[in-house]
């Protein structure tokens, strides 16, 4: 059995990887202010940007789904490790090497499954780039430079060759203490009819695919001889880390450009992705074997944060396939805030086809005259009908107009809407405005797409968006922000956890009772069983959270500890105003119930029990003009 990771080790991963550094490696961050950053959560599907990351605490939250907590339990939730596995993950970044109580550190037997079939992959990643210089592998050399890749470009894409032998990967990588069942599962091997495991790429090209994080996961293996019966791309199947709809081959190489310039390029194959980021397109990215699809948009999405000046470029051929493919590509349009456009290669050649041809210049103008998708459908749909008959033209309405519906910009919306009245020769060009105009305002009162529910064939419509995942429901009772006191408590606990040398000795003596919401007395119980804000030390906030009951609490103090506070001036002074309004009300609340109790006495109550309640009240009345009078000084 696997050792348990020594309690300092984890620790220490979890002091060094920096949790802005990890989550950015996913989602592109910008400032929220406040020391805090944002982006598009990458745990649901949103328009604007909820999720925030604090730096300096260490932790993430996002305020539209409740996800939340520190750089582990993102890694862990976003790429669906055990707490074992993400350490390790971590540690390997950082540098650091773990210990394993129960017997010490055996390599290859202590780690999780995911770290293995990464390990596995990476060895078997530079097994294929050297196998690259050999004999044999001069076919493969030969198939780079015709399509224009010289040794730096394959070394930088780290493209190699699988020897055309049976085992030879497979033997390799048992020499490094991998067994059989790691390398089926990994999809680097699979079964023979003799039972034994052989490789299951040989004699071909091979492009390693790594996720968005630079880690290979899996491969693409081109077909070189005519002798090989397989098809001509083979890739890696479906593995616990191999997801084909999941994956954008390119990704972790254009990442920051597409962050940095706005626009990302979809194009169709590897060699592509090599030839524009070689031509300097280097936002190009391919998906691996399967069609551009809701999976990779989200993808896209968090890296562009999803506004109107981002773009997303699809390249296709100008045959019927490319056009076919293009149509697709325009039905995941409404999935995008970003503009979507498409550049059509010409002459029916692909972008590694038109560098050969025409030079880098050809690749980078491709992109630059780029055309507006809903354009190029608009165009396609309109080319389906016989415009010479009134008929054709009606029914060429009846199926663009809703496409010209669907436009994001209104002001670009209308112009189509006159242009489209010019491609059908109507010349009544109101009639096709109002007609326009009409479909987008039923779409928006019942809340469907443009086109949805009317008559024609699918083709001629854009398919229905998904709809909009729900953020699921924060467990436990629901808090009232409207209310003054729920305002001021809550504000009051952020600068609890957020900054507790403000709050501190007085917050301490506070009791649950003097907060009226049942999650924030919650809190309160957290913070007090971490041994409280005096005592704040660096790793106070994991020690509240850690003591938390359930997730739920454990979500409300993360929140509390990302949120920013409500003030420019967060200092002792906008602290001590908090605490009072907190205590005051608490106050204020108990000489109503003291009032309430010499109400219920009467004349009849024993004379001690009476003074005793008066007294009471008294104190509490005094107390109360006292911190109206003098502020935090009188706490």
């Amino acid at each position: 059995m696997a050792g348990r990771i020594n309690d300092d080790d984890v620790k220490a991963v979890r002091d060094a990887v920096p949790i802005d550094a990890v989550v950015s490696e996913y989602l592109q961050l910008r400032n929220a202010g406040g020391g805090n950053l944002k982006g598009l959560c990458p745990f649901h599907d949103e328009k604007s940007p909820s999720f925030q990351v604090s730096p300096a605490k260490g932790l993430f939250y996002c305020f539209g789904c409740q996800e939340g907590g520190d750089t582990v339990d993102f890694v862990m939730k976003i790429d669906h490790l055990s707490f074992a596995e993400t350490i390790e993950r971590l540690a390997g970044l950082a540098g650091i090497t773990l210990r394993y109580e129960e017997g010490g550190y055996t390599p290859g037997r202590q780690q999780g499954e995911r770290i293995r079939l990464v390990e596995a992959h990476k060895h078997a990643a530079k097994f294929y780039v050297e196998q690259l210089d050999s004999p044999e592998a001069e076919i493969g050399r030969a198939f780079l430079a015709s399509r224009g890749f010289d040794q730096a470009a394959a070394q930088h894409f780290g493209v190699g060759y699988s020897p055309a032998g049976w085992d030879h990967l497979t033997r390799f990588l048992r020499g490094k203490g991998f067994s059989d069942k790691e390398l089926i599962l990994s999809g680097l091997a699979q079964d023979s009819r003799n039972g034994r495991p052989i490789d299951r790429f040989r004699g071909r090209l091979m492009w390693p695919i790594r996720d968005i994080t630079g880690e290979v996961i899996g491969f693409g293996a081109r077909k070189l001889r005519d002798d090989d019966n397989g098809p001509k791309y083979l890739n890696t199947p479906e593995t616990p880390l191999y997801k084909k709809s999941h994956v954008l081959y390119g990704i972790d190489l254009a990442k920051k450009d597409i962050a940095k310039t706005s626009r990302a390029v979809v194009v169709e194959g590897y060699t592509d992705v090599m030839a524009c980021h070689l031509a300097g397109v280097t936002t190009a990215i391919a998906t691996c074997g399967t069609a551009f699809a809701g999976d990779h948009i989200k993808i896209l999405r968090r890296l562009l944060m999803d506004n109107s000046g981002a773009e997303v470029v699809f390249t296709f051929d100008g045959d019927a396939a490319g056009q076919k493919a293009a149509l697709r590509a325009f039905e995941d349009d409404q999935k995008f805030a970003a503009e979507t456009s498409i550049a059509i290669t010409p002459g029916g050649m692909d972008p590694c086809e038109l560098r050969l041809a025409q030079g880098d210049a050809a690749v980078q103008a491709l992109v630059d005259t780029r055309t507006p998708l809903f354009a190029f459908a608009i165009r396609q749909v309109v080319a389906r009908h016989n415009l010479d008959t009134a008929e054709g033209r009606a029914a060429a309405l009846e199926a663009a107009a809703p496409i010209v519906a669907n436009i994001k910009n209104g002001s670009i919306q209308h112009e189509y809407a006159v242009q489209l009245a010019g491609m059908l020769g109507i010349l009544d060009t109101q009639f096709v405005v109002r007609r326009v105009g009409q479909l987008a305002r039923w779409a928006r009162e019942r809340g469907v797409r443009p086109g949805e529910g009317q008559g024609g064939g699918r083709q001629h419509r854009a398919a229905p968006a998904a709809a909009p995942q729900q953020a699921p429901a924060r467990g436990g009772p629901a808090l009232n922000l409207r209310s003054p006191a729920h305002r001021t408590e809550r504000e009051l606990l952020k600068l609890a956890l957020q900054r507790p040398e403000l709050v501190a000795p007085a917050f301490d003596a506070y009791g649950e009772d003097e907060f009226t919401a049942p999650p924030y007395v919650a809190v309160r119980r957290a913070i007090e069983q971490a041994g409280g804000v005096t005592h704040a030390a660096d790793d106070y906030l994991a020690r509240v959270r850690d003591v938390a009951p359930d997730d739920t609490v454990r979500a409300m103090v993360t929140e509390l500890a990302v949120e920013a506070i409500h003030n420019k001036n967060v200092d002792e002074i906008y602290a001590g105003v908090q605490l009072v309004q907190v205590r005051l009300r608490a106050v204020e609340r108990r000489i109503e119930e003291v009032q309430g109790s010499l109400v219920r006495l009467g004349p009849q109550a024993a004379p001690e029990h009476l003074t005793a309640v008066q007294n009471e009240l008294w104190v509490l009345e005094q107390y109360g003009r006292s911190l109206k009078d003098r502020g935090a000084a009188a706490l």
